[in-house]
């Protein structure tokens, strides 16, 4: 009766096939995102964030107009107004903060709000990690896809699995994972992976094991 050869080659062979059965059974499976027609939803309206550049202009008052940037606390002092919450808030939320802040001083105050850097609240931001060649936190701009997310990244690693990267967003208050194409997008010109990204939205690239 012949007995198994348990030779450490074969074990290693063994080992080897296991793990790779072990990896692929345990490969994440997300529902993949399609490109298609700009979302339903309204777009939103450009939110403040710290580090943006704030104009604050006073009517018939240029004594009391200024350009300030938002601070790392989000709050923004102009002269005579110290400590306005700024982030999160749109500019012509501001603008009517400031009015109710400045009428102590000034009557009837009519206050405009205009932005500059448009580095936009961290909720709004959209996060590009992993493998791309420059991962970073961008500001969401209107009708964003995919396509334009890796071109601002300038474009994968060598490394890259980009047909197993993800989308992580907001879906009815709750965190949802995607699958998306990018392989398929930068090398075989499909369209159709060139999904519509929303403000939050987390793009992972994973490295390819292989």
């Amino acid at each position: 009766m012949k007995t198994l050869n348990s030779s450490p080659h074969v074990v290693n062979a063994v080992f080897s096939l296991l793990l790779l059965l072990f990896l692929s059974g345990c490969a994440s499976k997300y529902p993949v995102l399609d490109g298609g027609a700009p979302p339903v939803q309204s777009t939103p309206d450009y939110l403040i964030g710290a580090g943006d550049n704030v104009n604050i202009f006073v009517w018939r008052n240029p004594e009391l107009s200024s350009s300030v940037t938002v601070r790392p606390d989000g709050k923004i002092t102009t002269p005579l107004i110290e400590d306005v919450p700024a982030s999160g808030k749109t500019p012509t939320q501001l603008a009517r903060d400031m009015e109710k802040e400045l009428s102590v001083y000034v009557k009837n105050p009519v206050v405009t709000v205009m932005v500059g850097g448009f580095i936009g609240p961290y909720s709004e931001q959209i996060r590009v990690v992993g493998q791309a060649a420059n991962p970073q936190a961008l500001a969401y701009r209107d009708q964003m896809t995919l396509l334009d997310l890796i071109i601002a990244v300038g474009g994968l690693t060598e490394f890259a699995d980009g047909n197993k990267s993800s989308i992580i967003r907001v879906v009815d208050g709750e965190w949802k994972q995607f699958g998306v194409r990018i392989d398929d997008l930068i090398n075989r010109a499909d369209i159709s992976a060139s999904v519509y990204m929303l403000p939050g939205d987390i793009l992972i690239i994973p490295e390819s094991w292989f």
